[in-house]
Parts: structure tokens; C-alpha cells; sequence
């Protein structure tokens, strides 16, 4: 009953916005009573959790564990696409679970879809093209993703630029990674250059088993401090 709940008020927010999913139009649309949903989630905060919860569950079914290929940046454009494709077909609850989101701790499958996010950005690091800290990689690249989503979202069909997302995939590779032709470090700053080395290092700091648990630890601290 609780699944089925959750699905009827997710296809009320398609169709109607948040506004739709109330109680009383989820109970009729479910067949059963609103004292069973506030028996089940509490009141409609609850059921809207219980909604963003299977939002991200249906955005993890849709973007698989990663399995990386030779290009780091074709597998993060990969995932770009994905969630660019996600929100557009997902309108209101896209919105759900990247505009209406309270401050807490977000739902498992969340966790989930940004570890996906994290490995890839890790494999830019292991491949020495990433010149800022991978959890500031992860941000922009999050913040790029779901913004220029969101704009899309707030303009009229007839007047959105197709060319948006592709542009702000582009701006921010450009912004986190480095050159890969073979003539890269020449003209490359000397301190870009040292970051993306450091972020290769740490990338590969688990498998670097000549060194004690503590070695590895104090490693891992200098170079978070060489890449901040």
C-alpha cells in the first residue's frame, strides 16, 4: 500500500505540480482513506519525502553504476546527459528533488547517484587531467548539471536554447580539467601542473601498499593541501 501511495502522488506531481498531491487527492486516487497516509508518512511533508526518495531511486535506475572506458571525459559527458535528459523528462519532480529540497541528510539512493559523480571525477584525477580538488570538481559539475536543467525548466519550450547544456558542459570541463594533446604542459601554469599531478596521486593513494596506514594518511593530507 505504502509503495503504491508513493507512485499515485508521484504521477499527481507530474501531472499538477506539488500543489496536487495532497491527502485528500492521493487517498481517492490510491483508493483507500487519508488516515492511512497520515498512518504511513505522517502528514503531506512526509508523503513528498516518501516522493523524493522514489524520485532519486527512479533517477539511479536510469543512470547504472559507472564502468569506465579509456576516455574519462566522454564517461563524464556520459552522466551529464543523463541527467540533463532525467530533469527535462522529469519535470516537476526534478524540481522536487533539486529546488524544493530541504536542509538534512538526503536519501540513500542520492548518496548513491553522487558516489557515480565522485568515480568519474576520481577517474579524471587518476588520468592527470583534473587541476582543482576533486570534491570541488564534484561541486561545479553538480551546480553546472542541475543549473543549467533548471534554466531550462524556467523557460518556455518554444524558447529555450538547445545549445545551453552543451555549452555548460563544455565551460566547465574547461574549468576543471587540463589540456590532453601531447604539447599540454607547454604554456600550462607551473601550479596547474603540480595539481593535476598531485590529484593523480591521491587518486591512486588506496593502491599505494609500499606504505603504512599512516604514510598513506599524511601523503593523502599534503596533497588535499597541495590541491585546495
Amino acid at each position: 500500500m505504502r509503495a503504491q501511495i508513493v507512485e499515485v502522488a508521484a504521477g499527481l506531481l507530474a501531472t499538477g505540480g506539488r500543489d496536487a498531491v495532497s491527502t485528500r487527492a492521493v487517498a481517492g486516487a490510491a483508493g483507500t482513506q487519508a488516515p492511512t497516509i497520515y498512518r504511513l508518512f505522517g502528514d503531506k511533508d512526509g508523503l513528498l519525502q516518501a516522493v523524493l526518495e522514489y524520485g532519486f531511486a527512479k533517477y539511479l535506475a536510469e543512470k547504472p553504476p559507472h564502468d569506465p572506458t579509456a576516455d574519462p571525459i566522454a564517461d563524464l559527458r556520459a552522466g551529464w546527459d543523463l541527467h540533463v535528459g532525467f530533469g527535462l523528462a522529469n519535470r516537476e519532480l526534478f524540481l522536487l528533488m533539486y529546488a524544493d529540497t530541504q536542509p538534512g541528510k538526503p536519501p540513500a539512493a542520492a548518496e548513491a547517484g553522487l558516489a557515480i559523480l565522485r568515480t568519474r571525477i576520481r577517474h579524471l584525477a587518476a588520468a592527470g587531467r583534473l587541476r582543482v580538488s576533486e570534491d570541488l570538481a564534484v561541486d561545479m559539475v553538480q551546480a553546472a548539471g542541475s543549473g543549467a536543467v533548471l534554466t531550462l525548466l524556467n523557460t518556455p519550450e518554444n524558447k529555450r536554447d538547445p545549445r545551453l547544456a552543451d555549452a555548460m558542459f563544455d565551460a566547465v570541463v574547461a574549468a576543471i580539467t587540463t589540456p590532453d594533446d601531447d604539447g599540454a604542459t607547454r604554456g600550462r601554469p607551473a601550479a596547474e601542473g603540480v595539481t593535476a599531478a598531485a590529484n593523480a596521486l591521491q587518486a591512486y593513494l588506496p593502491e599505494l601498499r609500499m606504505l603504512t596506514d599512516g604514510e598513506r594518511q599524511v601523503l593523502g593530507e599534503w596533497l588535499a593541501r597541495i590541491t585546495r
